[in-house]
């Protein structure tokens, strides 16, 4: 039932109701005994869906998986959503004058091998980057670096404690790393790469991505994936095994059986 009150005469001028008193009121029943019509169902399901596709939503941009996805993820979100696979050399070459700077920060114990190898080997195409270099870039670009792990559903925050007032998001499946961004679906609108570190929706919306991923098992098991060395072809099971034969023999380059 609807209720509408006449405030005067001139305010509704074509209904002939008959009324004689400001502030009669007039109501108004819906006939339910008439079917809605097709067009009324079309009308608001096509509003319903245009304003669902206008609702920004957080997603995945995949990068090349080319031994520096880290670098690419990286540079696209702090860029807000610059695509440039060819950043990956100067990232390296400036995580490794970083490194080289400070001897106390990034000494043996830390890099896991002398600061000169290390410089030497973050340059080469083919290693790939993880924590360490999160972490350099983090306070470089002076943003908060949040990875979403798909196989544990959990976020790693690099910065998290250095005050910063950006945050970025990647999301990490084991072996490769995409960048995440913020956009509307069917728009033309640039999408949103950088975020306040105020916003923990976005978090939450993360946790949704990296436990959807989980459940269709979109991820690899580093200790049980198994991998052939592309320079002499042995098997390998796992990052402990690539990392042991890669100090053995100098082998870098492992493919994913």
């Amino acid at each position: 039932m609807y209720r509408e009150t006449l405030r005067g005469r001139n305010q509704f001028p074509t209904f002939r109701t008959g009324f004689k008193h400001p502030g009669d009121t007039l109501i108004v029943e819906e006939d339910t005994t008439k079917p809605k019509t097709d067009s009324s169902i079309v009308t608001k399901r096509t509003v319903s869906n245009s304003v669902r596709e206008a609702v920004p939503v957080l997603a995945r941009k995949v990068v090349p998986a080319d031994n520096s996805c880290l670098f690419t993820s990286i540079y696209y979100v702090v860029e807000g959503g610059v695509y440039e696979p060819g950043c990956a050399p100067e990232m390296r070459n400036l995580i490794a004058q970083i490194v080289a700077s400070d001897l106390e920060s990034y000494s043996e114990a830390v890099l896991g091998k002398s600061n000169q190898e290390y410089c030497d080997w973050i340059r080469r195409e083919d290693t790939w980057g993880g924590a360490i270099e999160v972490s350099i870039l983090s306070k470089f670009y002076q943003c908060e670096i949040c990875v979403v792990d798909t196989q544990t559903v959990r976020i790693d925050r690099f910065g998290e404690d250095a005050g910063y007032a950006k945050r970025v998001l990647l999301i990490y499946d084991g072996i490769h790393y995409d960048p995440l961004e913020r956009k509307i679906p069917n728009s033309d609108i640039p999408p949103q790469t950088i975020f306040s570190t105020n916003d923990d929706v976005v978090l939450a919306q993360a946790l949704e991505l990296a436990e959807e991923a989980r459940r269709k098992r979109q991820f690899t098991d580093v200790n049980r994936f198994t991998l052939r060395c592309m320079v002499c072809q042995k098997g390998l099971t796992g990052q402990v095994e690539a990392r042991e034969h890669a100090k053995e023999t100098g082998h870098t380059n492992f493919g994913e059986v």
